[in-house]
């Protein structure tokens, strides 16, 4: 007996009866923001990439593991908008020095600029081991001054196993950021309060015993 295929959200790309477009939370921000996501994370119920490529309306999503450099160059730098400037990258990424050719992290006063519309947020999307694979695998990414996260509050993302309290989900860690860089908490929070919601309505799935 053929199976009848699944709806799936043009936009969320998932099922539509779990579509998490309702979660969107549309938010203007200055600092550009690029998502490189590992191949294992596409389709990933509890991921929250998406969703947060949705919400930032100057972001991008890019799948992939190892990036062609001249791609990535153009990825890391060139303007997502024609007659815009060129972009200074940094890279989201936890502040331990990882060995040679590893740039160090930036202070707010060492970041390539103080303007945030200067600047493009560069995010792994992935498990610990991934990202760190995808930044191994990308020597330009290695090369990129790193921003750490100050202080960021404990993780309201209940639905994936971390392996340490100071790990977030990619839309908190981002968000978090985002406000750093731009120095503006309020901006974000309908994002991060969306970002609950979405969490909220994963638990109650697995609860129910219903699978994407």
């Amino acid at each position: 007996m053929m199976q009848t295929k699944r709806a799936v959200c043009a936009r969320c790309m998932r099922p539509q009866r779990t579509c998490i477009c309702h979660w969107c939370a549309s938010t203007a921000h200055a600092v550009e923001v690029l998502i490189l996501q590992h191949p294992m994370e596409v389709g990933h119920a509890k991921g929250s990439a998406r969703l947060l490529h949705l919400s930032l309306p100057n972001s991008r999503l890019l799948v992939g593991e190892v990036f062609d450099e001249q791609d990535l160059e153009a990825l890391l730098h060139s303007p997502f908008t024609l007659g815009t400037d060129r972009r200074h990258a940094i890279l989201l990424y936890p502040g331990t020095p990882e060995g040679a050719g590893m740039a160090r992290p930036a202070t707010p006063a060492h970041l390539p600029s103080t303007e945030p519309e200067k600047l493009r947020l560069v995010v792994l999307d992935g498990t610990w081991r991934k990202s760190r694979k995808m930044l191994y695998a990308n020597p330009l990414l290695q090369s990129l001054p790193r921003l750490a996260l100050s202080d960021p509050p404990a993780s309201q993302y209940l639905i994936r196993k971390a392996h340490g309290a100071h790990q977030l989900s990619t839309l908190e860690a981002t968000c978090y950021a985002l406000m750093q860089l731009e120095r503006d908490a309020a901006r974000y929070a309908p994002l991060l309060n969306a970002f609950n919601g979405f969490v909220s309505q994963q638990r109650s799935y697995r609860e129910a015993g219903m699978g994407e």
